[in-house]
């Protein structure tokens, strides 16, 4: 009898070890288990008959395919999010978009660092591989990187302060309005709540059967959304660095400068080309006035970075206006945030190594820093099996359904880089398209590199080099 506390302590702390080994010797394949774990207990806690406010309940594929929307922080949907579910479902909605926002790693390293109060060389690692792609490798990797080891406890205070700040901050700023618009103090905290959260982790789910509408054309609401959606999708290390050193851009990482310059970019980019496409469309912004073509060109630019928040009928804009934000879609939001997509530093990397060929130079720079090789190649490989997804998908999807391309190419990109606007077809969707429309979801967010990196045996070391030969590209 004096020896059973022993035994199970000694089970226990195999399986800790055990556990641990595991998310520090291969956190790629770590990061997809825990994934699929979690989907598959949002699949069965959405599917009991108390999350559904219809005595039917909710079906199988529509339970899956929300869970999987909930945890990839996408805000697709198959189902009416207003009507559908119950109390405990949403409170199961929520919970779930703030633990796949976050990230599950990273969540996971923040309550162990609560609880013990001090972080590991495991624990770092882990929370390292999930704000760095990079890491997926096993070996040696230099620290020229955006959030070094010796800074993770900063960053995993970074994060869970930012999250709980911004979205607090956010839900104090739209309770006034949301009270305004007639709606009951209870129901106008939980409202105000349900956007912050909705806004910070990208997610763009409305707790509204009317959707945006009553908010529509209201500067102060819009501009909240907008501002939540931002914070959400330029990623916790830059987060991190600005939080550090707001007034010294000098300082900021590489990382975080090619994320605001580009992430600044695009969003004035895609703002002028919505407002100049869409200028005549009366089903659009056709009929409004200068300044609120102005803020509904902003809007949407903002929200295709991963949003999901629409104002308007996406399937009455332009075919231009279509095109334009598939491509900003697949672009998505900075690394390590609550966005989805190839990423824009992954976009920036890519245009510095076309210009340094163009002008002949042998090396990547930029803000007088030299761009490793390794991340060149991280970035060839994550666009195109990113776009290897969307077209492999897209085929499936159009077989299975028989719909316009214009139409499924939008929903299907918008699954990959989790953003949430659809163009109408998803919420139409038979029970196999889900199926396929949740597996491009679940790629997009796990990221498809990383995904390689876990189904790959082991990294393998070449140690010879064969002869060269050049193929003729281009």
């Amino acid at each position: 009898m004096a020896t059973r506390p022993f035994v199970r302590a000694g089970l226990l702390g195999r399986a800790r070890d055990s556990f641990t080994d595991l998310a520090s010797a291969s956190p790629a394949r770590f990061a997809v288990g825990v994934f699929i774990g979690l989907i598959i207990v949002f699949t069965a806690l959405l599917s009991l008959p108390v999350a559904t406010a219809a005595p039917s309940g909710t079906s199988f594929a529509d339970a899956l395919f929300t869970a999987v929307s909930v945890v990839c922080v996408t805000g697709l949907t198959t189902v009416d999010m207003a009507t559908n579910w119950s109390a405990f479902g949403n409170g199961v909605i929520l919970v779930g978009v703030e633990i796949g926002g976050v990230g599950a790693l990273t969540l996971a390293s923040i309550l162990g660092l609560v609880i013990s109060r001090k972080l590991g060389l495991k624990a770092k690692l882990m929370v390292a591989s999930d704000s760095n792609p990079l890491r997926i490798q096993r070996g040696p990797i230099a620290e020229g990187q955006a959030v070094r080891l010796g800074e993770i406890g900063g960053l995993l205070a970074t994060v869970a302060i930012s999250t709980l700040v911004i979205e607090a901050v956010i839900a104090v700023a739209l309770l006034p309005r949301i009270l305004l618009g007639g709606v009951d103090l209870p129901d106008a905290i939980w409202q105000s709540i349900y956007f912050a959260a909705m806004a910070f982790t990208n997610t763009g789910f409305v707790p509204l059967t009317t959707g945006l509408a009553p908010y529509a054309h209201d500067l102060w609401f819009l501009g909240v959304l907008m501002l939540g959606v931002l914070l959400g999708s330029i990623g916790f290390p830059v987060i991190y660095v600005l939080s550090r050193g707001l007034r010294k851009p000098r300082r900021w990482s590489l990382h975080a400068k090619l994320t605001l310059v580009t992430s600044g970019i695009l969003l004035v980019i895609g703002a002028l080309a919505y407002f100049g496409l869409e200028f005549a469309n009366a089903h659009t912004f056709g009929g409004l006035d200068g300044g609120q073509r102005v803020l509904q060109s902003l809007f949407l630019s903002v929200m295709t970075r991963s949003g999901g928040f629409a104002t308007i009928d996406i399937s009455q804009l332009n075919g231009s206006s279509l095109l334009v934000t598939d491509m900003l879609m697949f672009i998505g939001g900075g690394s390590a945030s609550t966005a989805g997509g190839i990423k824009v530093t992954t976009l920036a990397v890519l245009f510095l190594a076309a210009f340094a060929e163009a002008r002949g130079n042998s090396e990547v720079e930029a803000f007088e820093r030299r761009i490793p090789t390794d991340v060149v190649r991280i970035a060839v490989s994550v666009v195109l099996w990113g776009a290897t997804t969307v077209a492999v998908s897209t085929i499936v999807v159009l077989q299975l359904t028989g719909e316009r391309l214009d139409f499924v190419l939008f929903d299907v990109i918008s699954a990959f880089a989790t953003c949430g606007l659809s163009a109408g077809l998803t919420e139409n969707l038979p029970d196999a398209a889900k199926y396929v429309l949740a597996a491009t979801m679940f790629l997009g967010r796990v990221g498809t590199v990383t995904l390689a990196a876990a189904l790959a045996a082991s990294t393998r070391r070449q140690l010879f080099h064969r002869a060269e030969e050049r193929p003729i590209v281009g």
